[in-house]
């Protein structure tokens, strides 16, 4: 709105974390009341009448879900541009279970759409071998963090370590994503049994929900970790948690670019994470953290332990650079100048 674009935020589901900041803005929110993994077809229909009472110039859907639908409603409504992203390097689950049945779906319904974009090097390179789209309407275009939200702050860390009860010199690694599959809580909670015997007063802070909760507090328990790890839940503080860390850890199977690096980077924090899709484009090995395979938990352990027995001045460095690498690369306003003249592009080439 800012930038003189009237916007609609439309969800499939009902609820969702950003409703009321969005709100709050002057940006209209709306949702399609779809059930997760239940398809339903009325939401088409929902979908078109929003748009025909909005008559937006540009769609632009994200995941494949919502890219599929903004795809199929323009065979009932005009629009004269519609814009996908694929977040994931590996967009699977319950509907389409294999990487082969994603491309598959990309690929017959390419012709209702006029780019695809990919937040990952790794997923772009995917797309391609698979001939999920064309080459030339594909494109990769990272996410971007607004580096003024995010922002090294060490006295709002502070105050939030007092909230929590946490010592002022104990080590305090911070974990944030959706409690699912993609994120393997368990390889990092395997990780952290081996590091808690060499360095008793650390601790874990996870940060999200999601169906595995109950199995991942019963792990957690299993391994005797009850007072290191702790559980928080959805939080709408995660600026002031990533200042109350040290570092930031990440042990997903898979991922696209995870905007979540881009904010603990941005607020100045080192970090430690797989080497998965497009991780490896936010976290500069050696320099602004260190990248593990997955599924080793003995290798993200000895990651752990070798980041937290560097001095305080080496990680400081490794976190000072990481906001640096992150604001010249990944920057909110170079993003948005990025999106704003692929929009234009297309309109223009529409209209000629």
């Amino acid at each position: 709105m800012r930038r003189g674009w009237d916007v609609q935020v439309i969800s499939l589901l009902p609820g969702g974390d950003l409703r009321g900041e969005l709100e709050a803005a002057g940006i209209p929110v709306m949702d399609l009341s779809m059930n997760r993994g239940m398809p339903d077809p009325k939401a088409i229909w929902r979908l078109a009448r929003a748009l025909r009472r909005f008559r937006p110039n540009v769609l632009h859907a994200h995941m494949i879900h919502a890219n599929l639908l903004a795809r199929v409603v323009r065979l009932l409504v005009p629009v004269p541009v519609v814009v996908c992203t694929a977040q994931n390097t590996l967009e699977v689950g319950r509907t389409f279970r294999t990487e082969r049945s994603t491309h598959l779906a990309y690929r017959l319904t390419d012709f209702l759409c006029d780019l695809t974009t990919q937040v990952s090097r790794e997923g772009y390179a995917r797309f391609l071998e698979g001939k999920a789209v064309r080459p030339d309407k594909l494109r990769f275009v990272p996410n971007a963090v607004d580096t003024q939200r995010f922002v090294p702050n060490p006295h709002t860390g502070l105050r939030l370590r007092e909230e929590l009860g946490i010592e002022r010199d104990a080590f305090v690694w911070l974990a944030v994503g959706r409690l699912e599959e993609q994120k393997d809580y368990p390889i990092l909670f395997q990780s952290f049994s081996q590091v808690v015997p060499e360095y008793p007063r650390v601790q874990l802070l996870v940060v999200g929900q999601g169906s595995l909760e109950k199995e991942l507090r019963q792990l957690v328990e299993s391994l005797g970790l009850q007072t290191s790890v702790r559980f928080l839940g959805l939080r709408k503080d995660v600026p002031d948690l990533m200042n109350a860390a040290d570092a930031f850890v990440m042990s997903s199977a898979w991922e696209g670019m995870p905007m979540v690096l881009l904010e603990a980077h941005a607020t100045g924090l080192p970090i430690v994470a797989t080497n998965v899709g497009g991780i490896p484009d936010v976290v500069v090995q050696e320099r602004t953290g260190f990248l593990v395979p997955p599924k080793d938990p003995t290798a993200l352990a000895e990651a752990m332990k070798r980041l937290m027995g560097l001095p305080l001045e080496d990680r400081l460095k490794m976190g000072s650079e990481g906001r640096a690498w992150v604001v010249s690369h990944y920057s909110l306003d170079a993003i948005l100048n990025l999106w704003e003249a692929l929009y234009t592009s297309i309109l223009a080439q529409k209209e000629a």
